[in-house]
């Protein structure tokens, strides 16, 4: 009954767009029913999810009548697969509301009905994606999520740009499809069978499971933004509608995550080595993710290589799990995968709230440069509080919920030291999760000091202002849910330990709460939370009554500072960028000062996108470049082509 009522849920996201476009171009009708057709299906869902994940119901599959022409259709949930359907149903929902204010209708006729269908597309596919237990059906609903995703990406594609970051995203996704075919081809052969996730492969000779772990990884690599997999992700996010950015980043490339935890498994007890790789790759994704971040100016592709370093942390955790089955350490089982989905949910929390907080700035002063806005948080002083909660989140600060699930992770290292004699080598990530930690916070303090302190920097700053309840009420929601999180974790310790005893039901694993006692958390969150609120509103009524003082005679010469005389965000971390300019390669333009005085000059600063702009667009052009020579095939000659056809015959003629 559970499936069935999934696959309805599924197909309603699906057609929620399909009404809209028998409206007309400006009608704010066909938006509005969307919305509510997404709406009412994701709050199904959520209540179908939740339902399964706190019963003790065993997983479902459901094989329909009929097939496919390679297999029968089957679907099939498990605890592991729930987890995974929430924050899709939350953040489909939340961002569909949102857009009715970012992205109306009256104001978008071109392109409005396009996104909204490819939206219940790409929401409806996702689900579909994690429901998936044929391989052959898993392929197909794959490529719906993945197209979908590229025409939400394209949305404004009258700009060159987004055109751009289109293609990068299009060859990447189907580089990773590419990937994903050899690896369940290679699966069907030696498992004799197109089920999804077998488990009877565990047997097989270490070449051919090596083969399959790559090419998991590498497929779904592409897809979650690991380093070095990451290229299409910045520019993607950066140009798309901030909600579709909220989509990608908070659900998207949990698609990536899920894959990969499914491939790992499919073992039975994985090589050691599988282990270091992820752990390798996610302190890689989560260093470079942050470092290129913290140089960002522009809010949204800071946003978007964060995301990169989030993703990091949670293959971080997965890697410890993985560890953990390996060695038969169940404790680093259930912090490692605890901790990793934990984030995973957090992450789907916090980065929507964010983008959405990016897209209330876009739609007050309308530039995503951090360099041009500042004294935002006396214009839009919601936005301001709802994306400084965000940062908070984000940075892992008590008492919210980006810091209960990296506490796990940080608990799973720190167990490594007992019982292990690989313990210290695998302990040295703390400290380097740690830096991590602190180049995020400072990250964030960059972020919500350059657009929310100070003065204006342009006169579109001056005049911003808050969005409309529509854009307000979704962010008010993510960041009560951020606050409840962090607060009361010991809400969903029950279903994390269904979700970890359904990723390998053949280990037994201790509950988080035997691990941790989480009240713990709860008693300190509390009288944080109180004591910050009551801060909070004494400085806002400390503000308010404040009269404005007279400037006094000890002033250095600046009666009047202007907005000329603040600091920036590259002047905030102008340290930092240079500790680590080999890693940014940035682009700097200096003045030279001459003479007693000099004329006015600029500084400007650009940090690029270091693998796509530095190594895969050389490469492909100079792979372009030799390719042009064979061109001289393609003569059009009929004669000739009858000449290839004449040799090629000969040579099967030979071989046979």
């Amino acid at each position: 009954m559970n499936m069935l009522m999934l696959i309805m849920v599924a197909l309603g996201m699906i057609c929620s767009g399909v009404p809209g476009l028998f409206f007309q171009r400006r009608s704010a009708a066909g938006q509005r029913l969307a919305t509510a057709i997404n709406v009412a299906a994701s709050a199904v869902g959520m209540a179908v999810v939740l339902f399964h994940d706190i019963l003790p119901i065993a997983a479902e599959v459901w094989h329909p009548a009929g097939a496919l022409p390679m297999g029968k259709v089957a679907l099939s949930l498990d605890d592991l697969g729930a987890w995974f359907l929430l924050p899709i149903f939350l953040i489909s929902a939340l961002g569909s509301v949102y857009g009715l204010g970012y992205w109306p209708q009256r104001k978008h006729p071109g392109d409005g009905r396009k996104l909204r269908l490819c939206w219940g597309l790409m929401s409806g596919a996702m689900v579909l994606v994690v429901l998936a237990a044929n391989s052959v059906w898993f392929l197909m609903v794959w490529e719906i999520m993945a197209l979908s995703g590229y025409f939400l990406l394209t949305t404004e594609d009258g700009r060159s740009e987004v055109r751009q970051s289109g293609w990068v995203y299009f060859i990447a996704t189907h580089l990773a499809t590419l990937c994903l075919i050899a690896f369940f081809v290679l699966l069907r052969v030696y498992s004799g069978s197109f089920q999804l996730w077998p488990t009877d492969v565990a047997g097989l000779p270490t070449g051919p499971l090596a083969a399959l772990f790559l090419l998991g990884l590498i497929g779904f690599g592409f897809k979650a933004g690991l380093v070095p997999l990451h290229v299409w992700l910045p520019a993607g996010h950066a140009n798309a509608p901030s909600h579709v950015s909220a989509l990608f980043s908070g659900v998207m490339l949990n698609m990536g995550i899920y894959g990969i935890m499914r491939v790992v498994v499919i073992a039975g007890r994985p090589p050691i080595w599988w282990g270091v790789v992820l752990m390798s790759v996610g302190i890689l994704s989560a260093f470079l993710g942050i470092t290129w971040a913290l140089a960002q100016r522009d809010f949204k592709r800071l946003l978007a290589y964060s995301s990169i370093e989030n993703i990091g942390i949670i293959t971080m955790g997965l890697g410890l799990a993985v560890l953990g089955l390996s060695m038969k350490h169940p404790i680093w089982i259930a912090l490692g995968l605890g901790g990793a989905l934990l984030h995973m949910l957090n992450h789907s929390l916090f980065k929507p709230l964010l983008f959405m907080g990016a897209g209330g700035i876009i739609h007050g002063a309308n530039t995503r440069d951090m360099e041009s806005l500042g004294g935002l948080a006396v214009r839009m002083p919601a936005v301001f509080r709802l994306m400084l909660l965000g940062s908070a989140a984000i940075a892992a600060l008590p008492p919210l919920n980006g810091f209960v699930s990296e506490l796990l992770i940080y608990l799973g290292f720190f167990h490594t030291l007992h019982g292990s004699t690989a313990g210290p080598w695998i302990a040295w990530m703390i400290p380097v999760l740690a830096m991590v930690g602190a180049m995020a916070l400072m990250t964030f303090v960059k972020l919500t000091a350059t657009c929310f302190a100070g003065q204006p920097r342009t006169t579109a700053a001056a005049g911003a202002h808050d969005p409309g309840a529509a854009m307000l009420g979704p962010m008010v929601l993510l960041a009560a849910a951020c606050v409840l999180v962090g607060a009361f974790p010991v809400l969903l310790t029950g279903l994390l330990d269904h979700a970890i005893a359904a990723w390998v039901p053949w280990q037994q694993s201790p509950s988080l709460a035997g691990i941790f006692n989480f009240w713990w958390i709860t008693a300190v969150a509390v009288p944080l939370l109180i004591g910050t609120a009551g801060i909070a509103w004494w400085i806002h009524h400390w503000r308010r009554d404040v009269r404005e003082r007279a400037v006094g005679t000890w002033d250095c010469g600046y009666a009047a500072p202007g907005s000329r005389m603040q600091y920036t965000g590259s002047s905030l971390i102008q340290t930092m960028a240079w500790m680590f300019r080999r890693i940014l390669w940035r682009r700097e333009k200096s003045p030279e000062v001459r003479g007693l005085f000099p004329s006015a000059a600029d500084y400007a600063c650009n940090t690029p996108e270091p693998l796509l702009d530095r190594v895969a667009e050389p490469v492909f052009k100079k792979i372009g470049n030799m390719l042009e020579s064979a061109r001289i095939l393609q003569s059009g000659t009929a004669q000739l082509y009858m000449l290839y056809i004449l040799l090629i015959v000969l040579i099967l003629l030979l071989i046979k």
